[in-house]
C-alpha cells in the first residue's frame, strides 16, 4: 500500500488495529509525521507542529540536523560496516574520543565503557550487574518518584507502582529512599531543610545495622528526575550522598539517559554539583537520534569475565557516526550553555503563565528540561505537597496545545506535568512562540471550566 497521499485519520485507524494496545504516544498525539526539520514536524494533513517532546529528549539537535544526515552519508557511501557486535571499527573508536572529550577529565581519565543493546533501559541493566559483580552485594537503593526504564531490573527502580503492580517477580531487593523536593517534599519540609533530612536519612538507614538494607551494591539516581515531572536534585544534596556513597564504597550509579549531553544547561547534569559518579548510564542524545547505549564507568570496577554482558546490536555503527556528529556540534556551539540561556527564557515565560492561574502548583526543572504542574486546589488531598495534583486538566492542555501546533508530553504524579524537552538548537524566538502558545492554551482550557480562577494582578 502507498501511504503518500494518506491522512492521519487513515493511518491513526490501522495503527489501533494492528499495533499493541501497550502503545502510548498516539492516544495524546493522534497525528502520523509526513516529514520533519529541526523543531518542526509536518503530519499526514499538512499541519505543522513544534516538537517539545524530541523523541523524549533524545534529539538534541532536532530532526533530521544537516551534520547528522552528513555524517550517515558519509559512512555509508563509504561502504562501511554497519553492524559489528563488539568488534571495533574507526566510527566506534571516534565515537568514543568523542563521548569521552565531552566527559569531565577527572571521569573519563579512569573510565571504561561497555555498549548494550540500543536501549537506554539495557543500560540500567548492565549498570546493575557490574555493582552487583564488583561487589559481591545484592540489594540496590533507588528513589522515590524514579524512572529507569521498563525491563525488569529497571522497572523493579521505578517509583510509580501503576506501572509495577501487575508484574511478578520483579527484582529482589530493591530500596526506595526519599528524593528531595521543594514543592512536593517526601517530608513535608522542603528548602534547605528539606534536603538536609533526605540525606540525612539516608545517612542513618546506611549506617543503622537495625536498617533492614543488606550492605548495598550500589545507588542509582536520576540528577534530575524526568518521568517524575523535571524534578531536580538539589546541588548540596548530591554532593551528600556522593559523600555518604564514597565514605561507604557504595558505587554510585548516575543515570544521565535523558539528561545527558547538555539537556540542562550542564554537558552533563552532575556536573553543577561537581561530583563524579562511580557509573554513568547514557542513550537518548549520544546516538544522534538513532539507538545507542552506553554504561561508562571507573576502572576500579572492571571485574567482569568475557561475555559478561552483551546484546547484539551494541555494533549499531550508524548511530556512532550519528553520535559523534551530535557530541561533536554540541561541543563546538556551545549549546549546553545555550539551553542554560533559552530554557531560563522559557522557564520565565511559564512562570509568568503560572503566576495567572492558580490551576498551576509549580515549575521546576532546569535548562530546557522543563515542568509546569496543575493542581486542583479544592480537593482532598494527603499527599506529599500542597494541593492534589490535576492529570485531568494537564490532559486537556496538552489536547489544546496539540490542536494549537506544539507537541508537548505528560509526565509527573497522575500524569499531572506538562513536560517541555525541546531540542537543544531552539532559538529564542521559538522559545517566545511555544510559550506563547501555551500560556494560551491553558487560558483557553480554564476559560471553559467552571471553579477555576485566574490570579487578580
Amino acid at each position: 500500500m502507498s501511504y503518500r497521499d494518506t491522512g492521519n485519520a487513515t493511518i491513526l485507524s490501522q495503527q489501533a488495529e494492528r499495533e499493541s494496545n501497550a502503545r502510548t504516544y498516539p492516544r495524546h498525539l493522534p497525528l502520523a509525521i509526513r516529514e520533519a526539520e529541526g523543531l518542526r514536524v509536518t503530519d499526514m494533513d499538512g499541519n505543522d507542529y513544534y516538537d517539545c517532546l524530541a523523541g523524549a529528549g533524545t534529539l538534541a539537535l532536532g530532526h533530521n540536523h544537516p551534520r547528522v544526515i552528513e555524517a550517515m552519508e558519509r559512512t555509508l557511501d563509504a561502504n562501511r560496516p554497519i553492524h559489528t557486535l563488539d568488534v571495533s571499527t574507526p566510527t566506534k573508536e571516534r565515537f568514543v574520543d568523542s563521548l569521552f572529550e565531552s566527559l569531565p577529565d577527572e571521569f573519563s581519565e579512569h573510565a571504561k565503557i561497555q555498549f548494550c543493546s540500543p536501549a537506554g533501559t539495557d543500560a540500567v541493566e548492565a549498570a546493575l550487574k557490574l555493582v552487583k559483580t564488583a561487589t559481591g552485594n545484592r540489594s540496590v537503593l533507588g528513589f522515590q518518584g524514579a524512572y529507569h526504564g521498563m525491563t525488569n531490573g529497571a522497572l523493579s527502580l521505578m517509583g510509580d507502582t501503576d506501572a509495577k503492580e501487575p508484574i511478578p517477580g520483579l527484582m529482589n531487593d530493591v530500596h526506595h529512599l526519599p528524593y528531595p523536593s521543594d514543592y512536593r517534599c517526601p517530608f513535608g519540609i522542603g528548602g534547605e531543610e528539606g534536603h538536609r533530612t533526605a540525606s540525612q536519612y539516608v545517612e542513618g538507614l546506611l549506617s543503622d545495622p537495625g536498617s533492614g538494607v543488606p550492605e548495598p551494591a550500589g545507588m542509582i539516581l536520576e540528577p534530575v528526575q524526568g518521568e517524575a515531572g523535571a524534578v531536580p536534585a538539589p546541588d548540596e544534596w548530591l554532593r551528600e550522598i556522593r559523600r555518604i556513597t564514597r565514605e561507604r564504597d557504595v558505587p554510585l550509579i548516575l543515570d544521565e539517559i535523558q539528561t545527558g549531553l547538555g539537556r540542562t544547561g550542564e554537558l552533563y547534569a552532575f556536573e553543577r554539583a561537581d561530583i563524579s559518579p562511580d557509573v554513568l548510564t547514557l542513550s537518548k542524545a549520544i546516538g544522534g537520534g538513532l539507538p545507542l547505549a552506553v554504561v561508562v564507568y571507573d576502572e576500579s570496577l572492571d571485574v567482569w569475565e568475557p561475555g559478561a554482558h552483551a546484546g547484539t546490536f551494541r555494533g549499531n555503527q550508524l548511530a556512532m557516526a550519528a553520535g559523534e556528529a551530535t557530541i561533536d556540534h554540541v561541543l563546538e556551539h556551545d549549546l549546553a550553555d545555550h539551553a542554560a540561556g533559552v530554557g531560563a527564557r522559557l522557564r520565565d515565560r511559564l512562570e509568568s503563565t503560572a503566576g495567572r492561574f492558580d490551576a498551576i502548583g509549580d515549575v521546576h526543572g532546569r535548562g530546557l528540561m522543563l515542568g509546569v504542574e496543575f493542581v486542583d486546589r479544592d480537593a482532598d488531598w494527603s499527599g506529599p505537597g500542597p494541593h492534589a495534583p490535576n492529570g485531568d486538566l494537564a490532559e486537556s492542555v496538552q489536547a489544546e496545545c496539540f490542536d494549537r501546533g506544539l507537541i508537548i508530553e505528560l509526565g509527573g504524579r497522575e500524569s499531572a506535568t506538562a513536560r517541555f524537552l525541546p531540542p537543544l538548537i531552539v532559538s529564542a524566538k521559538q522559545i517566545g512562540e511555544i510559550a506563547t502558545i501555551f500560556d494560551e492554551a491553558v487560558a483557553s482550557v480554564l476559560e471553559g471550566r467552571k471553579g477555576t480562577r485566574e490570579v487578580s494582578a
